[in-house]
């Protein structure tokens, strides 16, 4: 099943419509659908798969050499394999007169079997791929190493026509795989697996999230040992990152906060921190209106599926070792809709921000995120400084009665006094539901709910 990247396909598209030769690297955690975008890209457009394993060199070049043979219906090929990675690419060069895709996936296994394959592969790109027509394009999952592979110290640098870090989707685009929960069950769902595609289909929606986190909390499950494997495979010294991880995911989120809970000494935590944000696991945040020299950093798991993991999986592992999952279950439904606080926030900014342009807000802003300040905050500030207009937006995973949404407003109101922005203030609304919307929005304000994110759940609604 192939489901949305319609940008990242729409990438690839253009780049092989060129008709020059392309390098192109793609990466990105595992399980986000690399492999998937680049097999369907093949479907549409033709070409040679070459999936790279963690043997000798010498087994992959006798494999590639099989896969290329096929493709060519070169027998003598088949019976005489590549010896050497110059073998390799000096063939590519005499035979791809036409266009042709070649993509290399797992680039990693084969760097780790020869460190020099990045020099080879930039001498022939230099003096003979480039001055065909071939598209080139190497995949990798290892972000470390192939954000090295990319850097100004890689033989490589300098030579790509492109690359593409493939993400986790967002809410509105993973919706599609799971079509028949509710906006509500789906916003569960997607608080426990975030947008990665191969975490959502582990999710049956046909049963309730109960159901599906009883799955979920065994010892064989998937969704249990995944975020330990794909977290060991890029940190060293895994029990530390483990520990940060650990406190975020708890709500510690400034970095005094995680050394208390953590004990790491500053420049430990700090150095954790930094390795986690590079690698994309952990985002640090400041107040919107701040520098960004700002010092009241916040620090936050980037990926609904690890915050989960950490938060409720992680600490009661000895539970599902047990086989004891079930009480697991009760332990995190009493304080799910509290953890789903943090998820709606993100989803309700990535509704504002699809909003944008479309002429569904009052203007259009250049600037969102949390704001906070001596112990007052604000969920979603929006900013058009050129304009001077801010929309300030409270969102709560609630259902509120028209009383109560004016008492947040009124609550939101106070707190933009507080606010340092030279400019015109609207103040707005997001929560699970809300009573007597349409009159709150006759009187100025911005109230939306879950009835008005349906809207925006295909991937094409809006932007």
């Amino acid at each position: 099943m192939f489901i949305n990247r319609k940008s990242e396909l729409s990438l690839l598209e253009e780049r092989f419509k060129s008709n020059r030769a392309e390098f192109i690297v793609v990466y990105g955690r595992r399980r986000v659908g690399k492999t998937a975008l680049l097999l369907e890209f093949l479907r549409r457009r033709g070409g040679i798969y070459l999936l790279a394993r963690e043997t000798s060199e010498a087994e992959n070049l006798r494999r590639f050499s099989q896969r290329i043979a096929e493709h060519f219906g070169d027998e003598f090929l088949m019976k005489n394999p590549f010896r050497s990675w110059d073998a390799f690419f000096e063939y590519l060069h005499q035979r791809v007169g036409k266009r042709l895709a070649v993509v290399i996936d797992e680039f990693p296994y084969l760097v780790k079997g020869n460190p020099s394959l990045p020099s080879i592969l930039q001498e022939y790109w230099d003096l003979k791929l480039s001055k065909g027509r071939i598209f080139l394009v190497i995949c990798g999952s290892s972000i470390s190493m192939m954000e090295k592979l990319l850097g100004y110290k890689s033989p490589i640098y300098g030579r790509r026509t492109a690359q593409l870090k493939v993400s986790p989707l967002g809410f509105f685009e993973a919706g599609e795989f799971l079509p028949r929960y509710s906006l509500e069950d789906f916003v569960k769902a997607y608080g426990i697996l975030g947008g990665t595609p191969a975490y959502l289909l582990e999710f049956d929606d046909s049963k309730s999230i109960e159901e599906n986190l009883l799955d979920y909390f065994r010892p064989d499950s998937f969704l249990y040992g995944d975020a330990r494997f794909v977290l060991m495979e890029e940190l060293e010294e895994p029990r530390n990152y483990f520990a940060v991880m650990e406190a975020i995911a708890r709500g510690k989120t400034t970095l005094g906060e995680i050394m208390n809970e953590t004990g790491l000494e500053r420049g430990t935590a700090a150095k954790y921190l930094s390795v986690l944000s590079d690698l994309g696991f952990v985002r640090r945040e400041i107040p919107v209106t701040a520098s960004r020299k700002s010092r009241k950093g916040r620090y936050y798991i980037s990926d609904p599926y690890f915050a989960f993991w950490f938060r409720y999986v992680h600490p009661n592992a000895d539970l599902i070792e047990t086989g004891q999952g079930d009480i697991l279950v009760e332990l995190a439904m009493e304080d799910f809709n509290e953890y789903l606080g943090w998820v709606f926030e993100e989803i309700a900014k990535e509704f504002l921000i699809r909003l944008n342009g479309s002429g569904r807000l009052p203007f259009r802003f250049a600037k969102i995120g949390r704001w906070w300040h001596r112990g007052e905050e604000i969920d979603l500030l929006a900013l058009n400084e050129r304009e001077k207009e801010a929309l300030l937006i409270e969102v709560k995973w609630r259902d509120l009665s028209e009383r109560d949404a004016r008492r947040v407003l009124r609550t939101l109101e106070g707190k933009s006094t507080l606010v340092r922005f030279d400019g015109a203030f609207r103040f707005g609304l997001i929560a699970r539901s809300v009573e007597g919307k349409d009159e709150l929005r006759e009187e100025g304000y911005l109230v939306w709910d879950l009835e008005d994110f349906e809207s925006l759940i295909s991937p094409d609604a809006v932007g």
